[in-house]
């Protein structure tokens, strides 16, 4: 049976919590794609070549996982939920109760 394919969203402020997620379920068995941090200032045409490219990230998932913390989630997260829901993915979060 093939490994299952996670895509982890949410903000890149966030990197240590998305390191520890990628650990645990890469622990797992579980292939996980995720965005990667930059060391540099996006331009506007650069960020939504960003984005896409994180869409197609989702596309390849069997589920999306939404790190955040206190329920904190951006226009670009927000996004990505409503297009993985859009796909039909599972969706799931590091908090129990964000996506109810």
């Amino acid at each position: 049976m093939a490994p299952q394919v996670v895509c982890l969203c949410g903000s890149l402020r966030l990197a240590a919590l998305f390191r520890a997620e990628r650990r645990r379920l890469t622990a797992q068995g579980v292939i996980v794609l995720g965005p990667e941090e930059t060391e540099h200032e996006l331009t506007a045409e650069h960020r939504a070549m960003l984005g896409e490219l994180h869409l197609r990230r989702i596309d390849l998932a069997d589920e999306v996982r939404i790190i955040s913390v206190d329920g904190c989630l951006g226009e670009a997260t927000r996004r990505e939920i409503d297009y993985a829901r859009s796909r039909g993915k599972v969706l799931s979060a590091v908090e129990p109760d964000l996506l109810r």
